[in-house]
This record gives C-alpha cells, sequence and structure tokens, in this order.
C-alpha cells in the first residue's frame, strides 16, 4: 500500500520533459529527493508543501531513487481551460480510476485531428517495427538505425509495462528531435500523441507521424519477479502479434548480456526466451549481432535453438554501430550499466535498428 509522507519542497534542482526534480524536507528533518509531474500536479516551488508516495523509494525499488509528488495541498493547479461537461478536449482516460487519472485527446477520437486519418487505417502496409524488451535499449535501436538510415522518421510507442508518465524519462527528453514522436499506448500517458491500445497506436506511427520505421517498448523501469512468466516484458511476444495482424514487419531485438551478474539473462535473457519463444505466435525477424565472442556465440546459438522453427534468426554485420553507439545523443544505460560494461547488451539492440533500417530497402 502507499507509505504517504509530508514535506517542504527546499530545492528545485532540475527538469526536463514534463518533470521537476526536487528535494523535500520531511518534519523529522529527513531530506528525500522526489520527482513532480506538473501536468498532474502542478509545478513547485521552494516552500510549498507537497504530499508524496514514498513507498517504493523506501523499499529501493525501481522509481529512480525519487519519492513521487501526489499533490500540492495548498496551492491546487487550476482547471484545464475545456468546459468540464464538453469532450473537446477528450475523453480518454488514462491510469484509469487512480486518484490521478489524466483525461486526455485520444489520437483517433471524434475531436481529434487525426480522426479523418484513422477512422479507415486497418494497415501498416510493412512497416518494419522492433520490438524490445527494456526502455534502455530504445537509443541503441535508434543509434543502429541512424547507421544505415540516417533520413528515417522513427515513431516509439510506449507501453505501459513499467513507468506510465512518458515524462519520467530522461531519455525520452534527450530524444526529442530525434523521433518522429512518441505515442503512449494503453495506460501509458504523456507521449506526443495518446493511443488506447497499441493497435491503434501502430496506426496513428504510420498514418500519423508518417513513420518510416517504429519502436514498441515499456517504459522505464520493468516489474519482474525471477520467474518464467511474471515479468512486464512478456508484452513483447504481444506486440509481435499486433504487428502482424496489422501488416506490418516485427524485428525483435533480443536481451543479450555477458555482464548481467544472474544468470537468468547471461547469454539470451530468459525474457527474450519466453516472450518470442511462447508469447509471439507471429513470425518476426530476430536480430543476433556478428562477431560475438565465440563462447557467447555459442551459448546465444544454442538458446536460439528451439526458436528457429517459428522465427528468422538474422546475423546482422556490426561494422559502424560501435561508433554510432558512443555517438548517440542521450546516455547508454541499463540496470546501472553503461556501453563499456555490458556493450553485447546495446550491441544486439543495434543491430535490430541496423536490420530494420535495412529494410527499408
Amino acid at each position: 500500500m502507499v507509505r504517504w509522507r509530508s514535506g517542504t519542497v527546499t530545492t528545485v534542482r532540475r527538469e526536463w520533459t514534463g518533470a521537476v526534480e526536487l528535494d523535500v524536507a520531511l518534519a523529522d528533518g529527513t531530506v528525500l529527493r522526489a520527482l513532480a509531474y506538473p501536468g498532474l500536479v502542478g509545478r513547485p516551488e521552494v516552500g510549498d508543501r507537497v504530499l508524496l508516495n514514498a513507498g517504493a523509494l523506501l523499499m529501493g525499488l525501481g522509481t529512480g531513487g525519487y519519492a513521487l509528488v501526489v499533490a500540492l495541498p495548498d496551492r491546487l493547479p487550476p482547471d484545464p481551460p475545456a468546459p468540464a461537461d464538453s469532450r473537446d478536449a477528450g475523453h480518454l482516460v488514462k491510469a484509469r480510476y487512480t486518484p490521478l487519472q489524466p483525461i486526455l485527446l485520444g489520437v483517433d477520437e471524434e475531436s481529434s485531428p487525426h480522426r479523418a486519418a484513422l477512422a479507415g487505417a486497418d494497415d501498416l502496409a510493412g512497416l518494419p517495427v522492433v520490438t524490445a524488451d527494456l526502455h534502455s535499449a530504445l537509443p541503441a535501436i535508434l543509434a543502429g538505425i541512424r547507421a544505415d538510415a540516417p533520413g528515417a522518421r522513427v515513431a516509439y510507442l510506449l507501453t505501459d509495462g513499467a513507468a506510465l508518465p512518458a515524462w519520467f524519462s530522461r531519455t525520452l527528453a534527450g530524444l526529442r528531435g530525434h523521433l518522429a514522436g512518441t505515442i503512449s499506448v494503453g495506460q501509458a500517458f504523456g507521449g506526443d500523441l495518446e493511443a488506447s491500445t497499441l493497435y491503434s497506436g501502430l496506426l496513428a506511427a504510420r498514418h500519423v507521424l508518417h513513420a518510416d520505421l517504429a519502436v514498441v517498448a515499456q517504459g522505464p523501469g520493468n516489474l519482474g519477479t525471477g520467474t518464467r512468466w511474471g515479468f512486464s516484458g512478456v508484452a513483447v511476444g504481444e506486440a509481435v502479434n499486433a504487428v502482424a495482424v496489422l501488416g506490418g514487419r516485427p524485428v525483435g531485438s533480443l536481451r543479450i548480456s555477458a555482464a548481467d551478474p544472474r544468470p537468468r539473462h547471461r547469454g539470451v535473457s530468459h525474457h527474450s526466451l519466453t516472450a518470442y519463444g511462447r508469447i509471439a505466435l507471429a513470425r518476426a525477424e530476430l536480430a543476433v549481432p556478428e562477431g560475438l565472442d565465440p563462447a557467447l556465440a555459442d551459448a546465444v546459438d544454442a538458446a536460439l535453438a528451439p526458436l528457429a522453427a517459428r522465427h528468422d534468426v538474422v546475423r546482422v554485420p556490426v561494422d559502424g554501430l560501435d561508433a554510432a553507439l558512443r555517438a548517440s545523443p542521450v546516455p547508454l544505460s541499463t540496470m546501472g550499466r553503461g556501453l563499456a560494461a555490458d556493450h553485447v547488451y546495446f550491441l544486439a539492440a543495434a543491430a535490430a535498428g541496423r536490420h530494420a533500417a535495412r529494410l527499408l530497402s
């Protein structure tokens, strides 16, 4: 349940698109690092009293080290400008039936300027779509795309397996201008466009953002219990199916690591093996970087052998990908490990991006 805390803002530290980082002093003198989303709670200032949800922070869970601002009880933000009884500004409710549910304009709603483009849309027309388990793969996939197709329009679809607000992601803030746009789907919100399902989001990527390629991955964070089925990345397999249903071309980014301390994630992660090997019913192209260390390459080949009947395992050359990764406009980090510490992880994601880019020709 929620562990509530109340305190006073002592410092406004930094901000990025949709988020403000704060120091909050509690009555006992403890200072907590906190994060506020102005679009939900208003913009905190030094001296404001804030109510915090500190549960995940106190338990050491993956919240980026933040308590989350629930409200500024003494200085409420103004109402949105649209009349309360009107649907002209949208009626798509996300984070539904939680105290901070936002009401948003869905990309395909009647009031949306994109309604006409999507009302009859039913086909991705072969759009290459890279599916990935972790949010940290996004900039590496983009680096692989840019290595071969620097001018391609790339859309990102933020699914709701992890962070729901797109605003939590400093990666997304740093990639503004490098993406054609972000579409938050399902219960996720805060993207450039809002979609109620992955299907409508994929169609919006094609017919609204006019993307040449798309990337589907959950937001920052990852829910997992250490079991085969108990992790939010199972949605990767469902994304493959959605892309195929709509006539797109699924490209699977494999989670490969030689550095993860957990045996279940070394070589090809059990997350990838379950999502692509058990959940994805449609055929995907699984990208494997060439030139891996021989022992790792043998382990990867052995892990993927049972998947060869249902997917196409594609060997991708890696020349130039290291330089592309090093030139990323945002830092590369996964589970606290950077490019040097887990090079193979990022290389595998970049290989998926390169393969998707080469499908354009």
